[in-house]
């Protein structure tokens, strides 16, 4: 018997059709992840203009502790705080009294929020800069310590930039981790690369799996995100030594997203003045994340 045209027709959708449907979820899958490379992609271009750009950590040259009194500055060796050779001999001084830090210029050119000033308080906040050419002058406070950190646009680090290293881009390292809150409020203890201790409020912890086995990382606050400095099994091979940081968004209906993708080098990468918070002992994992911002090149740290 002859089979009807209407059979034969549907005999041949049946073995066309699965292979369409399949076609297709591959070309959606492929398009998908095409996206979210290129999202990362640009994320990591970001990145790399912030550190290049005026006032980023590559032009950061100099951390100097404030003792109690005047504090003068200028490049002019005899000063507490020396600035690059080509600025002024003596810029001013900086008093610090009952832990306020005032500053009095010695001449014209210095700027605090866009105008010129003489006499000011400079208080630990990224807008309270004070400016002089491609200067930057800003306190900070580290403990009960204030110090004085120099940037200069016109810094080495800076002009001898060439490029970040990353892991190529891999999506199953964008992983949905559980989120443990913490029951009561509670804090997270850094250490960091100046001898100080840091603390900051801690929401929770994370849980992940990877290769079978789960991990655990635990978050600080960081505005409405989450904040993770973490060593992993590359620290020191090819990942900075010391740390990498992650942020991620707050938690949505008990999990959060940790893209490692992501993960970042910390400012101590690129310069010696910067006052990094290391891993605690919970956040060192036994896992090694190919994934995210590899050694810098020019870092000698």
């Amino acid at each position: 018997m002859i089979p009807s045209t209407s059979h034969t027709f549907r005999r041949m959708a049946g073995r066309i059709l699965p292979v369409l449907v399949l076609w297709t979820c591959g070309m959606l899958a492929e398009t998908i992840d095409a996206q979210y490379r290129a999202q990362v992609e640009q994320w990591r271009q970001q990145r790399e203009a912030g550190l290049k750009a005026d006032g980023g950590w590559l032009t950061v040259t100099g951390l100097f502790w404030l003792k109690d009194g005047d504090n003068t500055i200028g490049s002019d060796p005899s000063n507490d705080i020396l600035l690059p050779q080509g600025s002024p001999a003596r810029l001013g001084a900086i008093k610090l009294e009952s832990g306020r830090a005032t500053f009095t210029a010695s001449g014209a050119g210095v700027t605090l929020k866009g105008k010129p000033v003489t006499e000011a308080e400079v208080r630990p906040v990224g807008s309270d800069a004070l400016v002089a050419g491609p200067l930057q002058l800003l306190v900070i406070k580290r403990g009960e310590r204030l110090a004085l950190r120099l940037k200069d646009n016109n810094s080495a680090g800076r002009r001898d930039f060439t490029h970040l290293s990353w892991y190529p881009v891999q999506e199953d390292w964008r992983i949905k981790a559980r989120f443990i809150p913490s029951p009561s409020p509670a804090k997270i203890v850094f250490d960091t690369v100046i001898g100080e201790q840091e603390s900051s409020a801690s929401p929770g912890y994370v849980e992940f799996e990877r290769g079978g086995a789960t991990y655990r990382l635990q978050a600080a606050a960081e505005g409405r995100r989450l904040f993770f400095v973490m060593r992993d099994q590359t620290s020191g091979k090819t990942t900075y030594a010391a740390s990498r940081f992650l942020y991620a968004d707050a938690p949505q209906d008990g999990s959060v997203i940790l893209d490692f993708n992501k993960a970042e080098n910390p400012p101590c990468a690129f310069t010696a003045y910067a006052t990094c918070p290391l891993p605690p002992p919970q956040n060192r994992l036994s896992l090694a994340v190919t994934a995210g911002e590899q050694k810098y090149e020019g870092s000698s740290h």
